[in-house]
């Protein structure tokens, strides 16, 4: 069982940043980043495997950046320049399944945390 809880969200500019953060209990194989915006089907961003080998959707690459602090088991998400088209609801999930940490399908991942909301105005 891994029990995951976000923090970081919040209300920003275009433009600007947020650092969303995923405490991790436990320590699962795979790691990610979701999003869902009103109206709009869960979405991966990014994922990060056991040897930290990152995976992104083509929506935020070059812009987020995920990484982990093994020491402390913190999932992170760093987002720069934000567009209003990432608000949405920001999930943290994780999973055992395999050795791949794919963004598709959201079954592979097994633990979802409760989610943090980011809203971008402009």
């Amino acid at each position: 069982q891994v029990q995951l809880v976000e923090s970081g969200g919040g209300s920003v500019q275009a433009g600007g940043s947020l650092r969303l953060s995923c405490q991790a209990y436990g320590y699962p194989r795979c790691m990610g980043w979701f999003r869902q915006a009103p109206g709009k089907e869960r979405e991966g961003l990014a994922t990060i495997d056991a040897i930290h080998n990152p995976t992104y959707a083509d929506s935020v690459k070059g812009r987020f950046t995920i990484s982990k602090d093994n020491a402390k088991n913190i999932l992170y998400l760093e987002m720069n320049n934000l567009k209003t088209e990432d608000t949405a609801m920001y999930y943290c999930a994780a999973g055992n399944l395999g050795n791949r940490c794919p963004l598709t399908p959201l079954t592979h991942y097994t633990f979802w945390g409760q989610g943090t909301r980011v809203t971008v105005s402009s």
